[in-house]
C-alpha cells in the first residue's frame, strides 16, 4: 500500500511563494496537477513563515528533540521539502496559529475550485479567538448551544453536571450558506410554501449558515492535544442538531505512534491528514525502522490516515 504514492519532489526543484492566501498559477508547468501545485505552495508558506524550521543541530521544529525516531523522520521530511531556513521553533501558539492559516488558506483555495463536483455557496475561515460558542452556534446545527450556554451560566448546578462536554472551539470551518427558492426553482417548480417547511437549505426556512466541515490543525500531537481533538470532535458529535459536519485533523507530527494515538481507535474522527504524507513514508522506509513502517501501512491501508492534497476532495463527498 505505501509504495502507491508518487515520488516526492527531488531536490533541485525550489520552492517558490504563491501569492498571499492563494495557490501561484503565474509560472511553472501548464501540465502539473492543480492540487500539486497548491499542494507545493502550502509548504513554501510553512517555510516563508518560519513554522518549518531545521536549528542548527539539525532538528526540525515539529520533531520532539528527546525522541531519536521523531528527529530522524522528521529532518528527512524537512530535507524533502528543501527546508533551508536554520532557526529554533517558534513558539508553541505561534506555530500553531500559522499552521491554522496555511491550512485554511489550503483549503480555500482547492475545495473551492472543487465547484464541478460540491456546487454551492461555501465559505473557509480560520476561526479568530476561541469565542466557542458564540461563533459555533451561529450554525445551524449547533443554533441551540447558545441558549444552552446561558442556562448554564445562569445555573451553577447545571454547570456541575454538564462541565464543557458543550464546548466546541474549531480551527478552520467549512459552511455552507443556505439557498434561495428561486435558485432552488430554476429549472422546474420545486418548493412552495406547503412544503419541506423544515429543511434546512432553504434560506426562507432559517437563515443561518450550514456547518459542512470542521478541520482541527494540530502541527504536532503529543498526547494532550491528541485527547484535545478527540474531545473536541465528540462535542460535535453528541451536541449536533442535524447532519454531522466532516471532522478532519490535519498535523505534521513524524512520529507513526503518535499519528497512531489519534487515528486509530473508534473513529472519533473522519480521518487524520498529514502535512507531508509521502515524504513520511520515504523517511520510516529510509530510516529502515520496520515497526514504523508497519504501522503507517495499518493507517494508511486502514483509511484513517491520508495526505492534506487528499483532503479537498474528501470535503467534496
Amino acid at each position: 500500500m505505501l509504495n502507491n504514492f508518487p515520488a516526492v519532489s527531488s531536490p533541485g526543484h525550489g520552492i517558490e511563494m504563491p501569492p498571499e492566501g492563494g495557490v501561484d498559477e503565474s509560472h511553472g508547468d501548464k501540465s502539473e496537477a492543480f492540487l500539486a501545485r497548491a499542494r507545493r505552495d502550502f509548504h513554501a508558506a510553512l517555510l516563508a513563515n518560519g513554522v518549518l524550521t531545521v536549528n542548527d543541530k539539525g532538528v526540525a521544529s515539529n520533531a520532539d528533540g528527546g525522541q531519536r525516531s521523531s528527529v530522524a523522520f522528521a529532518k528527512r521530511i524537512a530535507d524533502s521539502l528543501l527546508v533551508e531556513t536554520v532557526g529554533e521553533r517558534l513558539a508553541g501558539q505561534t506555530s500553531g496559529g500559522e499552521f491554522e492559516t496555511a491550512c485554511a488558506d489550503f483549503v480555500r483555495s482547492t475545495f473551492l475550485r472543487l465547484g464541478m463536483l460540491r456546487p454551492g455557496e461555501w465559505s473557509v475561515t480560520k476561526v479568530a479567538g476561541r469565542r466557542s460558542i458564540e461563533y459555533i452556534a451561529a450554525y445551524d446545527q449547533y443554533s441551540h448551544l447558545l441558549d444552552l450556554d446561558l442556562a448554564v451560566k445562569a445555573n451553577p448546578e447545571l454547570r456541575a453536571v454538564l462541565g464543557n462536554a458543550y464546548v466546541i472551539a474549531p480551527d478552520v470551518v467549512v459552511v455552507r450558506a443556505p439557498v434561495d427558492d428561486d435558485f432552488i426553482n430554476s429549472d422546474e417548480l420545486i418548493v412552495d410554501e406547503s412544503v419541506a417547511r423544515l429543511a434546512s437549505l432553504r434560506r426562507v426556512n432559517q437563515p443561518r449558515g450550514l456547518l459542512h466541515a470542521v478541520i482541527s490543525c494540530k502541527w504536532t500531537l503529543r498526547s494532550d492535544r491528541a485527547q484535545n481533538a478527540r474531545s473536541e470532535s465528540l462535542n460535535l458529535i453528541r451536541n449536533r442538531k442535524g447532519r454531522l459536519p466532516h471532522i478532519a485533523v490535519v498535523t505534521a507530527e513524524p512520529s507513526p505512534s503518535r499519528l497512531a494515538s489519534l487515528a486509530l481507535g473508534t473513529g472519533d474522527v473522519d480521518t487524520l491528514y498529514h502535512f507531508a504524507l509521502p515524504e513520511l513514508i520515504e523517511a520510516v522506509h529510509a530510516e529502515d525502522n520496520d515497526e514504523a513502517i508497519s504501522m503507517l501501512d495499518t493507517m494508511v491501508s486502514g483509511k484513517r490516515l491520508k495526505d492534506i492534497a487528499d483532503l479537498p476532495l474528501d470535503l467534496a463527498i
